[in-house]
This record gives structure tokens, sequence and C-alpha cells, in this order.
């Protein structure tokens, strides 16, 4: 017999008992749908980690920290303990940093925290000072009609993270979003607001504390008290998204560094200000120490002969690299144990299949002895019970796929709020192309695996008994 009617016979004899193929279909397209469902949600959790990553500035984005100036921020997990650096980052270190072999891109980052004052709202502020060309490579997506901070402006502009609004509260309660579940009535794309840079000296005023009655204002290097200037700023851009879409940018404010420089040199004059190193004696250095330096590598193949070489420097070096492959491994180990449990539904349909055409078998064992005495070959049987068990699997991997889609969109739907509200850029469940091809194979070489013995069994059966059978 050729191909043909191979498969015109399979397809007649899963035709003929339509219940029992449907059944143990039904069986394939769970255990399909199981296994497709549970991989498609460990690689959203992978796929939102690579769209994190982006927002950092990809791969071949170094972070490099060396003494403590200004308030840190928690960095990516560098894979190893590392020392402190008891070197500082200034504009020397910058340059530095820009005339080693393939680096694109090597500017200053500051960060400081501020307050924003609204009417009767008072807001914490993240900022996070660097250059207009860092600012590009973060990859930042504003709300429309927004743009990135001026450079050398002369007064300061941010970009807003969209979830800042959780960061206020009100002056005469102390209640904010995070305790009444309302976001306050401020239009970040277009008030004016009043920053406050000195925070300390704002807090002594609001307690009515006097900063010379403190330890730090009495003795031989005592200095007058200070009051907190009051600057207007306004937003250049919002980061895209509202209060319960979570992203890396979702607490910040980004502005121009030596925008920003210029007004707090104005602001403590005379006196060092917060976080920048000082004498023994208690005077500012001249230079001025950042808190961290972004460096942008040309190529993904020289991020490592970069990152020891900053090493070699005396600097910590972050790099999203390490980060990522921390990570994939923790996700390798989610999808292998979620794959598991899906598995076990499709080992339980192969067994249905198996138990399917063992009936068939003995149902047919007639047909298959007259089949033997016309002259059909022993490979002919085999493979007419093989097409039928891999049309099973195939129907059960083409209707599982479609099943998985349907649970797939329900499941984005459903949690598509809580996903954004964990730091889920992309969908909680993700099916990329390539697991509908490999778990539609999956699905027939199971449904085969599963008929090969009893194809062996058809195959073996004696033609004269199996004619005299009843």
């Amino acid at each position: 017999m050729n191909l043909t009617d191979l498969l015109k016979m399979s397809l007649g004899n899963l035709k003929r008992r339509k219940l029992r193929t449907f059944l143990t279909i039904l069986g394939v397209v769970i255990g399909t749908a199981s296994i497709v469902v549970m991989i498609s949600l460990g690689l959203g959790l992978q796929q939102s980690m690579y769209d994190e990553v982006e927002q950092s500035g990809g791969l071949t984005t170094l972070t490099v920290s060396g003494q403590t100036a200004g308030e840190g921020m928690a960095y990516y997990y560098s894979g190893s303990e590392t020392e402190e650096s008891t070197k500082y980052i200034t504009d020397d270190t910058v340059k530095e940093f820009s005339q080693i072999p393939h680096v694109k891109l090597a500017a200053p980052v500051y960060n400081m925290s501020a307050y924003l004052l609204k009417g009767k709202y008072t807001g914490y502020l993240q900022i996070v000072a660097t250059t207009r060309e860092a600012l590009e490579n973060m990859n930042i997506e504003l709300r429309p009609g927004g743009s990135l901070p001026r450079e050398n402006s002369s007064t300061l502009e941010f970009v807003y993270g969209n979830g800042l609004l959780t960061q206020f509260y009100e002056k005469n309660s102390g209640r904010g979003y995070w305790e009444t579940g309302e976001l306050p009535d401020i239009d970040l794309e277009h008030d004016n607001m009043f920053l406050i840079l000195n925070t300390t000296a704002y807090d002594n005023a609001q307690s009515g504390q006097n900063p010379s009655d403190t330890e730090s204002g009495t003795g031989e290097n005592s200095q007058k008290p200070q009051t907190a200037k009051k600057y207007v700023v306004q937003a250049s851009g919002v980061v895209s998204g509202d209060a319960d879409s979570y992203n890396t940018h979702y607490y910040n404010a980004y502005c121009d560094i030596e925008t920003l420089k210029t007004v707090l040199k104005r602001e403590f004059a005379g006196s060092a200000i917060p976080g920048q190193p000082v004498t023994k004696t208690g005077k500012p250095y001249r230079f001025f120490a950042y808190s961290s330096a972004t460096v942008k590598v040309d190529e993904l193949d020289n991020v490592e002969e970069v990152s020891s070489m900053l090493r070699s420097m005396g600097y910590n070096v972050q790099s999203n690299i390490e980060y990522m492959e921390s990570m994939k491994s923790q996700f390798a180990i989610v999808q292998a144990v979620l794959g598991g449990i899906g598995a076990v539904s499709l080992l339980v349909a192969a067994i249905g299949i198996a138990n399917t055409m063992m009936m068939s078998i003995y149902e047919r064992t007639k047909e298959i002895g007259v089949m033997k005495v016309l002259g059909c070959s022993l490979k002919n049987i085999r493979q007419m019970f093989l097409l039928e068990a891999g049309f099973i699997g195939f129907l059960g991997g083409v209707i599982g796929n479609i099943l998985s889609f349907i649970i797939s969109g329900a499941v984005n739907v459903v949690t598509g709020t809580m996903g954004s509200s964990m730091g889920l850029t992309s969908s909680i469940s993700y099916i990329p192309f390539w697991l509908v091809l490999v778990s539609l194979g999956f699905a027939i070489l199971v449904g085969m695996a599963a008929g090969y013995f009893p194809a062996r069994r058809a195959m073996r059966l004696s033609p004269l008994a199996a004619i005299r059978n009843e």
C-alpha cells in the first residue's frame, strides 16, 4: 500500500469510533495546553526581565561606583562580593573612563533626595542627575508631548516618574496614596511646584528646631543656621504609564547634572553640599564627587574586557549581563518545574493513546489477519497504527495550542493590572512561535511513541489465528 492508502485507512478507523477518538484527543489537548501555558508563564517573566534591562540601557551598559557620594541607590546584583572602593568618581575620572578602548559613552550620575511642595501636599523626590546623552541611553518612554531636560538650563527641569504622585502626602494629616488609595490633585505635566534641596533645613524649620542648637552647630567650626530655599520647577516630561504601571523609572526624577550642580553650589554656598566629601575640619573639597558613572560599551563582546579594566582601576562595576545571567538560571528552574507539571498531563494522555490503540487492535484482529493474507506487509501494518496514533497527537496538539492562546489571553487580561503593579512590563503569559512548533511536534512524537508497542503487537499477530478470531 502507498502512503495515500495508509492515510485514508487510518483516518477511516479513527472516524469509526468517534467518541473514543474524541476522548483520547481531549487528553492530548489538555496535556499540550498545560505544557504551553505553564512554560509561557516562565517566558513572560523572562521577557519582562529583558524589557527591564532595556530600560536600564541594555546589556552593554555598566554602572561604575566608587567611594560613596550623594545618596547612593541600589544597583543590579553583580554576582560576586566586592569591596568598597576608596576612589571618588569625579569629572577627571569620567574623562578617564571615556578614553578606555571600546567605551562609547561615559557619563556621571548623582543621586540625592529632595522635597516637592504643591498646595497642601509634600512629596518625596529621588533625583537622578546625569547628562542628556546618558538619559537618551536609558530609553525612557515619555508621555506624548514630553521631552528630556535641557542641558545647562537656567532653571531645573525634571522628567518625573509615573509613580511620583504616590510619594505625596498631606501636610496636616500625613496621609498619602498608600493610606487613602487616592492620588493627590496634582498635574505632573503642567503644574509648577516648589523644590526643596536642603531637606535638613526644611525639616528643622517645620519642627521649630534651630540648627545652631544641634551638636553640628556648636563649636569652632559651627556654621550659620541655614534656611531652605524654594525653587520653582516644572516637568519637561513624564514617564509613560499610570500609578499602577511599575517600571525602572517609577519613583525617580531625572534632570541635567550641570544644572543641578549649579543650583547646589548656590544653595550651599559657603558650606559642604550634603553627601559630598569633606576634610577633617569639615571643609568641602574643590572637586565634585558623583554617586556613580554610566559607561556604555560599543559591543557586547567587549563588555567583560572593559569591566575588568575598570575593576583593575579600583572601582566597582555592575553590569546588566551579570544580573541577567543570574536571573536566567533562576527562570530556567522555574520553567523546568512548570513544564514538568504540564508534562504529567501529557503523560496521562500518552497512556490514553496506548490504551485506545490496544483496544483498536483487539477489535480489528480479524481485519489485520485478512490484510496479512492479502499480502499487506508488516511494515504497512505498523505504519497504519503509527499514523493513527500520530493523527491523535497532531489533532490534540493543534487544538491544544489554540486553547493555550485563549487561556494565555485570558490570563493576561485578568492579571494585567496586577502584573503592572509587580513591575512586569510585558504580559505575564508569553507564547513565542517556536513554543507552538515544539509543543506540536512533541504531541505528535508522544502520540507515535504511545502507539509504537500496540503497532508491534499488530505486526506479530498470526494471520490464521487472526482470521479465526471472532
